[in-house]
């Protein structure tokens, strides 16, 4: 099988923007063309089409129109369950979609057993064994079609029963359970990634996560553990909010952090910096001395900057960060704010494309779809059944809400139309 490092191109050493070292030329792995790749526009969630409807009715038309444009901007498609069978009819029809479009489609995989340890978006296979016979059914409905698939959003943030790199049991513990919970992750990303590459044309993402969640460290434990080295990169801030430029610093010093444990078989990756440290989270301004900071591990390992070719890659979900995360207000009550669910005044971000003028970022896509409902957030008021922040309840995971999808398409940045 050919490995994800030999098909990687360009020539461009990583650019850091605190300046470590210079840009070259050469195109991100997945762009085709300065256009880029054309990327594949999905049927819209029904809910959507009631909205344009409703606001044409209002004679909102401005509105409908924006809503309009938001749906018919590339998005992915998220398979989630049925039988191998079903996914595998599923998956064959949205490729003979994208063909009819000359388009490349985005497929994600959501169906790994004790998916969101049993929160909003509960679900999945029930084990092992059915979770790969499905993953199975998924790979055969591709075929040898042109695919980017990210497989399995929160499966490596989000792992039951798992002890982190610097020792601590994670939260997420489901009833009955034990690590042979966790050690079962990673043999289930494993062997997905493998059977999804069997597929000629198949590119294919590990989670992530985002630069306010998990360490640059922590996460590429985890990814070298799930077979990021067979896969062809990983992708960050699915379903999420957070800022362009700290994400694009995250993915970067990821894959800083990759190659150092590649390269040298004593490097400890709890030891690669991170946006908490030497940077603070809180404060951009900080974040060069990481760039600092590695910039003296490699130089103090032996090792020459990677350049794109030889660096893992990544790719960013912009369908919902035009403005950043929310910040909830100062003075809410106790409790959890759940600043990822639903957040008010909120805007779409890029607009996905494989022209990214960054070596070592192979799209900006919509993976999660924008106006689709995180779930149905209580935040500090759990036993109300009401979001305190929109003074109503929000509708279950994946289905349309339109005060959200409002609120996006009109506080797009850039502005959608």
């Amino acid at each position: 099988m050919t490995t994800t490092k030999s098909r990687r191109r360009g020539v461009a050493l990583i650019a850091l923007a605190g300046g470590l070292v210079t840009a070259l030329a050469g195109p991100s792995v997945a762009q085709a063309q300065d256009e880029g790749t054309r990327l594949y526009v999905p049927k819209p969630n029904h809910g959507a089409i009631e909205q344009i409807a409703d606001l044409r009715s209002q004679g909102a038309q401005g509105d409908a129109a924006l809503i309009r444009a938001m749906i018919e901007t590339p998005q992915a498609v998220w398979f989630e369950g049925g039988t191998p069978k079903d996914v595998e009819q599923d998956v064959r029809r949205t490729i003979e979609r994208a063909e009819a479009q000359e388009a490349v489609p985005v497929l994600v995989v959501y169906n790994i057993p004790y998916r969101d340890c049993s929160q909003f978006s509960a679900g999945g296979a029930s084990g092992t064994e059915q979770y790969l016979d499905w993953v199975d059914g998924f790979a055969a409905g591709i075929g040898d079609a042109e695919v980017m698939v990210m497989l399995e959003p929160d499966g490596l943030g989000i792992i039951p029963w798992y002890t982190t790199i610097n020792g601590d049991l994670e939260w997420c513990q489901p009833a009955g359970g034990d690590a042979s919970l966790a050690a079962a992750r990673f043999t289930e990303l494993n062997a997905a990634v493998d059977r999804i590459k069997q597929q000629p044309n198949a590119s294919v993402y590990l989670d992530g996560t985002h630069s306010g969640w998990l360490g640059v460290g922590d996460l590429s434990d985890r990814l070298i553990k799930a077979g990021v080295e067979r896969a062809d990169g990983f992708f960050v801030n699915v379903s999420n909010y957070q800022e362009q430029r700290k994400l694009e610093k995250y993915g970067t010093w990821t894959s800083l952090c990759l190659y150092l444990a590649e390269q040298r078989d004593w490097w400890n990756v709890a030891w690669c910096g991170s946006q908490y440290f030497p940077a603070d989270p809180a404060d951009f301004d900080t974040w060069v001395r990481t760039d600092q900071q590695y910039a003296q591990q490699y130089a103090d390992a032996g090792l020459a900057m990677p350049t794109a070719a030889e660096a893992t890659h990544f790719v960013v979900d912009t369908s919902r960060n035009g403005l950043g995360p929310w910040t909830p207000p100062a003075d809410h009550p106790p409790g959890d704010p759940q600043d990822w669910c639903n957040p008010p005044d909120r805007g779409l971000g890029l607009r996905p494309t494989t022209a990214t003028d960054n070596p070592l970022i192979d799209a900006y896509l919509w993976v999660k779809i924008p106006g689709e409902s995180d779930g149905e957030c209580t935040r500090w008021a759990p036993d109300g059944g009401i979001d305190p922040v929109r003074g109503h309840p929000d509708p279950p995971a994946g289905e349309w809400f339109p005060e959200q999808a409002l609120e996006l398409a009109r506080l797009a940045q850039p502005p959608l139309l």
